[in-house]
């Protein structure tokens, strides 16, 4: 996500708070804020994906997907 698309979100929130957005602002923000929890959640999972735990018994293991159920 562009700096330039972040700021697009906040000038249409601060927009939205104060006078409202009309039905083409209203639907350009919420595909920009779609876009936006897209990155935040690829990158969390990249981040997640290549964390080791450490025990203080010295041994290590990577996290893993929790299977749905448990």
């Amino acid at each position: 996500m562009t700096d330039e698309k972040i700021a697009r979100i906040n000038a249409l929130a601060k927009k939205a708070k104060a006078e409202g957005l009309n039905a083409a602002e209203q639907a350009e923000q919420k595909a920009l804020r779609a876009e936006y929890i897209a990155g935040f959640r690829a990158s969390l999972k990249a981040q997640l994906d290549n964390t080791v735990v450490l025990n203080p018994d010295g041994t290590s293991f990577k996290l893993r997907e929790k299977k749905s159920g448990q």
